[in-house]
C-alpha cells in the first residue's frame, strides 16, 4: 500500500530540526527501500524548511502511522501537524526514476484538497504531458475507497504553472509549496 505523508513544521522549530538532522536521516535510511519520493518543502527564501514530504510503499495503515509518528522530528515537536493519506502511484515510478534528474528547475509540491462532495478517484489521472511530473496520485481514505484529493511533485517554471497541473474546479483548496529532492547526497 502506498502512503503520502506530509509533516508540516511548527513555527520557530528550525533550531530543533537542525539539531535532529542526523537522527532524521538515519530514520529515513531505515525506510529507503520503501521510499517513492521524499524531500523538504521550503519557505520563500528557498532554504528554510517548512515541512517534510515522504511517499512510501508500506505493508498497511498501521505501518504508515508508525512511520509518521515515530519519526524523530515528530517525536521532538518539530512538526505542528501531519497529513497522512493512502495514495496511488499513478506514474509507477520513484522520484529517482524522474528523467529530469535531481537538479535543475524549480520543484513544487501541489496538494489539491477535495471538496465535501464525493469525487471518483478513477477520474484522478495525470495530465497528458507527464514530462515534468516527478510523482502524482490521488489522496485516499484509510480504506482506499474514497477520493480526498491529489498530491503531485513536479518541476515547473513558477508556482502558477505548478498549480495548473490540477484542475482547480475539482478542489476546495489547492496548495503550492516549493519542494526539493530529499535524502543524503
Amino acid at each position: 500500500m502506498e502512503f503520502f505523508c506530509y509533516h508540516r513544521d511548527r513555527l520557530g522549530s528550525l533550531p530543533l530540526r537542525d539539531e535532529l538532522l542526523e537522527r532524521h536521516w538515519a530514520y529515513m535510511d531505515q525506510h529507503a527501500k520503501e521510499m517513492i519520493a521524499r524531500g523538504p518543502t521550503l519557505a520563500a527564501d528557498d532554504e528554510t524548511p517548512t515541512g517534510s514530504v515522504h511517499i512510501l510503499d508500506l505493508p498497511d495503515s498501521a505501518a504508515a502511522r508508525a512511520f509518521a509518528f515515530d519519526e524523530p522530528n515528530y517525536q521532538a515537536g518539530v512538526y505542528r501537524d501531519v497529513l497522512l493519506r493512502r495514495w496511488r502511484n499513478m506514474l509507477g515510478r520513484t522520484m529517482w526514476d524522474f528523467p529530469g534528474g535531481r537538479t535543475g528547475g524549480n520543484r513544487y509540491l501541489v496538494l489539491g484538497l477535495g471538496a465535501a462532495r464525493r469525487a471518483d478517484a478513477r477520474l484522478d489521472v495525470p495530465p497528458p504531458d507527464r514530462d515534468e511530473l516527478i510523482a502524482y496520485g490521488p489522496l485516499l481514505s484509510d480504506d482506499g475507497t474514497t477520493w480526498l484529493g491529489t498530491a503531485a511533485l513536479l518541476r515547473a517554471p513558477d508556482p502558477g504553472t505548478a498549480r495548473a497541473v490540477l484542475n482547480a474546479d475539482r478542489y476546495a483548496e489547492v496548495e503550492v509549496h516549493t519542494w526539493m529532492f530529499g535524502g543524503r547526497q
